[in-house]
């Protein structure tokens, strides 16, 4: 279910046919902590540098805090992604729609993270597919931006089957592992996006 934007944080909750997204919680802490801890050595290549002291239970919690604030103020929605089967949810990874920009702008960036377990498993391409709804519709903006490392063809695949396009390339664009690298620069836009959906509707 869609709930509009300035609702209560605690109540946006987007569903796909397999997945959940939604915002953390505190009791989500061990379950995030043993996919985090256990999938470091994947994730290190993909994301800033952390440590364990990152991955402690005060650190979590002004996570969630943090998390709730934004999503209530419209800047920032940082979503857990739960493959869900029958009444079970487990934590597979996150989702995170940053920097809302309104007025002429209207965008916002995309980012997303999977745990190890559960990669290559078509969960990330349908949890991006399962926060555009949120995003066109009900924040109503008009384009997302997503960058990713040029060597990481997952990312690129997840992407382009969610209609991305590649717009353009960053050098040394963010710190990844304690390294400035570049990124390559893929944008979706409303028009795009609609253009899909009237497509997938009619097949």
């Amino acid at each position: 279910m869609l709930w509009p934007w300035s609702s209560p944080a605690p109540l946006i909750a987007l569903r796909g046919p397999r997945v959940l997204l939604r915002l953390p919680q505190i009791g989500d802490y061990q379950t995030w902590y043993a996919l985090r801890h256990s999938s470091r050595d994947f994730l290190r290549p993909f994301e800033p540098r952390w440590t364990e002291a990152d991955l402690g239970r005060r650190v979590f919690a002004t996570r969630v805090k943090r998390a709730r604030e934004e999503a209530e103020e419209g800047t920032d929605y940082s979503f857990f992604i739960f493959l869900t089967s029958g009444r079970n949810e487990t934590l597979v990874g996150g989702i995170t729609l940053s920097n809302v920009r309104r007025r002429a702008a209207q965008f916002v960036n995309l980012g997303y993270w999977m745990g190890q377990p559960f990669a290559g498993q078509g969960l990330m391409t349908e949890a991006v597919a399962t926060s555009l709804p949120f995003i066109f519709d009900t924040l109503d903006l008009h384009r997302v931006h997503a960058a990713f490392l040029p060597g990481n063809t997952a990312s690129r695949r997840v992407l382009e089957k969610n209609g991305f396009v590649e717009e353009g390339f960053a050098e040394k664009y963010l710190q990844i592992n304690g390294r400035w690298e570049d990124h390559v620069l893929f944008g979706l836009t409303k028009e795009r996006y609609e253009i899909g959906r009237y497509t997938r509707r009619a097949v």
